[in-house]
């Protein structure tokens, strides 16, 4: 039933981003045939290397399954100087003509707005013939039979190949009630590779409990969120740098628990590559620090230089473990509706859950959904339209499937998504029709509810409202945390926050925070 679903971005290499300029879909109804979105990343190969491998991403407001797909390359503006191909043999990928792949699938691709979906991996290659700084346009168009439904445009540049690694874990324990939670930890990269790495750039990817207490102007932040660092000093083949970050636990954060960062160490022609297609989808951008620079050591004098890529980006990756000290909880509180109408009116509820705090409960690393909310629907009413990420009820074993969104059941499971801030509440509308005017027909919505599967809130501060009433013509007043079914405005700046880090960080190809998509579900501060 929430929408602000995000995951972690080391879930594997070459995973792309969300980056899509594209509104919410109405929330009364879905369209018919979802549009489809596409996105490649801009990417820089190494010359004399054996190349990369991407992917193209899908993206739709609403689940879809696409049958009979194929996806067009071409990069003939750069023919002769790289080659496209299927990761594998078996692959379906032809060439119709030089400088043109087109790639079909076996198997019908499933895309839905939590993940997305990933047709065919493709390796971009560059042949003998190229040369530093060559460079050209990338075409892609999404087919599905004859039809054409979605097009991106991205750079292929040739650049110069190194190896840069990230440092040791770093593990270390805070007590969220002393010195205001503040820490600090390194951040370590080395080269390990024989080029000399003419600068380098960090990826940072922390969970919402850990914050920078410092804004460094060569760092990009988005409010209070770190995002990235450029460092312009050169680093010889064998050479190790490190810099030291001061932090915070957040005062909203869970405890006692554990908080994990990383960081993703690139070349300053990746992080390029990362910020054209960030500014070529039209997100959000993250802005630099106002304080002073932060260095890695020495600085030297820059210079003209080809475009730097890593040819083993596994290796790049440093980690940070907090265990958070304390104890810090949250009361989640369940949100009904009190409706009325005559007989054969529709209706809506917005139904869900609402954290009154004081911490926020954020899942982000295990994926895990923070609670199960089943709404019953109330006697003689009929839902006629569902969110799609409720299904019918099937016990406390019931999953996510593709019955998602289905009317005409009795009761429902809702899947909340792995965040919820304290303060925020979260709802989204059901449309009940009333068949039969009973007076205080009632339903109900039920946070916390069992499930045999992952996720779930167990150590609620107050379970005595967990329970609301959805309550149809009622005589009189009918129960607590109920809202009068009207329409509520989005507010609130934290799931606008992660989509915008969601769009900026997976344009690396590192994964990151998946676009945060309001679609149905209104976002209360």
């Amino acid at each position: 039933m929430l929408s602000n679903s995000t995951r972690r971005w080391l879930a594997g290499l070459g995973v792309a981003g969300a980056f899509v300029a594209a509104s919410a879909t109405p929330a009364a109804a879905a369209p018919a045939s979802p549009q489809i979105y596409t996105f490649f990343p801009d990417t820089t190969v190494a010359v004399g290397s054996a190349g990369v491998v991407k992917s193209a991403f899908l993206y739709a407001e609403e689940p879809v399954t696409l049958r009979d797909l194929s996806i067009r390359y071409d990069y003939r503006t750069l023919a002769g100087k790289v080659t496209l191909t299927g990761e594998n043999d078996s692959d379906d990928c032809t060439t119709p003509e030089a400088g043109v792949l087109v790639c079909r699938e076996h198997f019908d691709v499933v895309v839905d707005p939590y993940f997305g979906g990933f047709p065919t991996n493709v390796k971009i290659a560059p042949t003998d013939a190229a040369n530093l700084d060559d460079k050209g346009d990338l075409k892609i168009t999404v087919q599905t039979g004859d039809t054409d439904r979605a097009t991106w445009t991205s750079q292929i540049r040739v650049g110069e190949g190194v190896d840069l690694a990230g440092g040791e874990p770093t593990e270390l324990s805070v007590d969220i009630a002393k010195n205001n939670g503040n820490f600090s930890a390194p951040v370590t990269v080395s080269n390990v590779g024989e080029t000399t790495a003419k600068g380098v750039v960090a990826l940072f990817d922390h969970d919402w409990a850990i914050t920078p207490t410092e804004r460094w102007n060569n760092c990009y932040y988005l409010d209070d969120i770190l995002i990235a660092c450029e460092f312009s000093e050169e680093i010889a083949p064998g050479a190790t740098r490190s810099a030291t970050f001061q932090y915070a636990i957040r005062p909203d954060t869970y405890a006692p628990g554990t908080a994990y960062g990383y960081t993703q160490f690139i070349t300053p022609g990746d992080f390029e590559d990362l910020i054209g297609a960030a500014k070529k989808a039209g997100i959000k951008t993250a802005k630099r620090g106002t304080g002073s620079k932060l260095t890695l050591g020495k600085a030297t004098a820059a210079r003209n230089r080809a475009a730097q890529t890593d040819v083993d980006p596994t290796n790049n990756f440093s980690e940070l473990t907090v265990r958070v000290q304390g104890k810090h909880g949250a009361d989640l509180e369940a949100i009904g509706a009190k409706l009325s109408g005559e007989k054969g009116a529709v209706v809506e509820a917005l139904l869900g859950v609402r954290n009154n705090g004081p911490a926020t409960l954020d899942r982000n690393r295990v994926g895990s959904d923070i609670t199960f909310v089943d709404v019953t629907v109330p006697t003689g009413t009929t839902a006629i339209d569902v969110p799609w990420d409720c299904v019918p009820f099937q016990g406390d074993g019931t999953k996510f499937d593709d019955a998602a969104g289905k009317p005409g059941a009795a009761k429902y499971r809702c899947f909340t998504g792995p965040v919820l801030f304290a303060g925020e509440t979260m709802e989204t509308p059901f449309r009940f029709r009333i068949d039969k005017v009973v007076p205080n027909a009632t339903g109900s919505v039920q946070i916390n509810a069992e499930c045999k599967c992952d996720g779930g809130f167990k150590d609620d501060l107050n379970p005595a409202n967990d329970l609301a009433k959805i309550v149809v013509n009622a005589a009189g007043g009918a129960g607590g945390g109920e809202s009068d079914g009207g329409t509520l405005p989005i507010t609130g700046s934290s799931t606008g926050l992660i989509a915008g880090i969601g769009a900026l960080l997976l344009a690396a190809g590192a994964g990151g925070y998946v676009m945060a998509r309001r679609r149905k579900t209104r976002f209360v501060a």
